[in-house]
């Protein structure tokens, strides 16, 4: 069985733009939603947000302004006990955290000080000479191109590639419950004023040709967990938006959330966003499990 879940995306003037001028330009519709979905929108909302701006045009009328209303279909997932162990405090190798939160459906953790402010700092320098900015298809093109709506940078670390990124890895594995090696390298972002990121899911779609060779190599992804490297003053929430939880972004802290079962179903209640960053600047690192020892592709 599946039903319709209600979802309001909200919509930066600097998307909205990016949107209105290429429509203006000319680029076909089509184009615009794979630009988008290359840049990991959600299909169902890249198709929803483009359509919504070419029906207003059709009808004569003001494209949106600040948020476009959608349904997705939402698939019957069945939830299992959580792969994170229960309880107020998970015991690692090398600290006890404290749960400050949780949510049944979507699975979801608010964790306190995964990492100290000492490591979160050291994190952001052996990140930060490895920063490429973040691009995004020409729709019209097809070239990459940096734009002004994904104001963001990231990088990789190759799995215990450093004391300090080895230590992360064991102690991020037994917090997530899963074996260190099924877990991708630990991704590092910054994200300056305006970055956000757009309602996404963080499992592959199979449907998607372009996830297939890396789901026949390493398998699904399972969960998520994603660290604050900085605080930020205004701005830079994750979001869950069929659940309408926000979170904060405070250094040390975490994020954690599932969406996918034994019986491979994925949950679409995992769908999630970065609120644009309204003041400051925000660093992020991301560790994602999978079901099998994950191997990287070709480089």
């Amino acid at each position: 069985m599946t039903g319709i879940m209600p979802v309001t995306v909200n919509l930066t003037s600097e998307l909205r733009g990016w949107i209105i001028h290429n429509l203006d330009r000319g680029c076909p519709p089509t184009d615009l939603i794979n630009g988008m979905i290359s840049q990991r929108f959600e299909p169902h909302i890249a198709h929803g947000l483009v359509e919504a701006f070419v029906n207003a045009r059709s009808a004569g009328i003001a494209p949106p302004t600040t948020s476009v209303a959608l349904d997705i279909s939402e698939p019957a997932y069945h939830y299992e006990p959580p792969r994170i162990a229960q309880g107020n405090l998970i015991r690692t190798f090398d600290r006890e955290i404290a749960v400050l939160l949780r949510y049944e459906k979507p699975i979801i953790a608010l964790l306190d000080g995964v990492l100290s402010a000492q490591e979160c700092e050291e994190l952001i320098e052996l990140a930060r000479p490895r920063l490429k900015l973040s691009t995004v298809v020409d729709p019209q093109t097809g070239a990459n191109t940096v734009a002004n709506y994904r104001n963001s940078a990231g990088m990789f670390f190759r799995p215990s590639e450093t004391p300090l990124v080895a230590r992360l890895d064991r102690r991020i594995s037994e917090l997530m419950n899963c074996p260190a090696d099924h877990g991708e390298g630990l991704q590092v972002l910054r994200y300056g004023p305006g970055g956000h990121t757009a309602p996404h899911f963080d499992f592959l779609i199979p449907s998607n040709p372009t996830n297939d060779a890396s789901l026949k190599r390493s398998g699904q992804r399972l969960s998520t967990l994603m660290i604050y490297l900085s605080d930020v003053s205004r701005g830079g929430e994750t979001t869950f938006p069929t659940v309408g939880l926000s979170v904060s972004p405070r250094r040390g802290n975490a994020v954690y959330f599932e969406y996918a079962n034994s019986r491979q179903q994925l949950d679409a209640r995992s769908l999630h966003a970065g609120a644009p960053v309204i003041e400051g600047e925000k660093w992020a690192v991301t560790k994602w499990m999978r079901t099998r020892p994950f191997i990287s592709g070709p480089q």
